[in-house]
């Protein structure tokens, strides 16, 4: 994810943490000192903020671990100011397997509120209820409260949170995966319309959770609906095969022409006959307004190439597309270069497919109906 900064990598997982969040951080430091508190009371409340997101990435890392137990593997980790967005490779086929790493998240937030639990009664430093505020009262027992608030809050049965993924899960159990996400979207839906009234009159942060959940649903809905409709189709059929390539020692000036020239945005980089890596638009404009157009493409381009071979099922790869960085992946048939496959590109195969199956059917000329017609 653009604008995110690596912190680390942890069981084989990048964790990145994105610019974002650092406003997250200065808005809690300057509401304390604001409020009247002094540096340390707002740094306190800062280290709040930071455990809250260490419980986070935890919860994230349960949906990590517990997927590569289904041999699905997590591309990374980012934190977000709105918590943290695990990006697994795929999600799992199997309702099972679904609701395993589902569930696997809000556990372990059950698992540090109980475990904090059991040190403040053994400890004897409860403290009431009633004596607790946003920013007063027992560190502890402000985060084992904030726990179990995020248990509840991510298994709302909507998406994109744990619980729509739970209602998924239980509805493909006896119906199609299709028709399940539907459902559990439309479900989602309906509570981000309820969040959405209840904001308007009581908390206006509520308008933002609906939002949320509304946009997730959706796009839920119609990555499987996309996905569904892929089945069955080869790579080669959607790829596009007529492409321009770039050479390493090619300047940034002939990506530019071509460009000018052509629809393609991203271009494959040749190396005596074979690919050393792949020139995207983003990074070419970036290394324009940096380097100049006399600069190398060997220079720009990346060399962590997305390669998919020809007779892999659509169905299979356009998740993938979704997770990786570049708009951009290389068909490769038998090892050679064969076509680029983009997002564009297979949205506008959908289209075509869509209608050829919309279209009426064709009438076959027949000579012989005809002369029969006739006499």
């Amino acid at each position: 994810m653009r604008w995110s900064f690596r912190l680390g990598t942890v069981s084989g997982i990048g964790v990145y943490i994105h610019a974002t969040f650092f406003i997250l951080i200065g808005w809690i430091f300057l509401v304390h000192w604001l409020e009247g508190y002094d540096t340390w009371v707002a740094l306190q409340g800062v280290a709040f903020i930071l455990s809250i997101f260490a419980c986070v990435l935890l919860h994230e890392f349960g949906h990590s671990l517990m997927a590569r137990r289904f041999d699905i593997k997590t591309r990374d980790i980012t934190l977000l100011p709105i918590g943290g967005l695990a990006r697994l490779e795929r999600m799992p086929t199997q309702p099972l397997q679904e609701l395993w790493v589902a569930l696997a998240g809000p556990a372990v937030n059950i698992v540090i509120a109980s475990l904090i639990y059991t040190w403040l009664v053994f400890s004897a430093t409860w403290e009431p209820l009633s004596e607790l505020t946003v920013t007063g009262g027992s560190f502890l027992e402000r985060l084992m409260l904030v726990n179990i608030f995020l248990v509840i809050f991510n298994l709302i049965p909507a998406f994109p949170m744990d619980g729509g993924r739970v209602v998924r899960a239980f509805l493909a159990s006896f119906m199609d995966y299709t028709t399940a996400t539907q459902i559990a979207a439309s479900l989602g839906q309906g509570i981000a319309l309820v969040f959405g009234f209840i904001g308007f009159f009581f908390n206006p942060f509520l308008i933002f959770i609906a939002l949320f959940v509304w946009i997730g649903a959706a796009q839920e809905s119609s990555m499987v609906q996309m996905k569904s409709a892929l089945g069955g189709i080869p790579v080669k059929q959607a790829m596009l095969t007529n492409f321009n390539v770039l050479r390493a020692t090619d300047t940034l000036a002939s990506a530019v022409e071509l460009i000018l020239s052509g629809s393609q945005q991203d271009f494959p980089v040749m190396e005596h006959g074979r690919v050393v890596g792949i020139l995207t638009r983003g990074d070419l404009l970036v290394a324009l307004a940096r380097q100049g157009q006399e600069t190398p493409v060997s220079e720009v381009m990346r060399t962590d190439v997305e390669t998919v071979d020809a007779c892999d099922m659509l169905e299979s790869v356009f998740p993938r597309m979704h997770s990786t960085e570049s708009r951009t992946m290389l068909v490769l048939d038998h090892g050679e270069l064969a076509g680029l496959l983009t997002l564009d590109n297979v949205g506008e195969f959908i289209m075509i497919q869509s209608a050829l199956r919309s279209a009426p059917v064709s009438r076959i000329y027949n000579p012989f109906a005809a002369d029969h017609r006739q006499n």
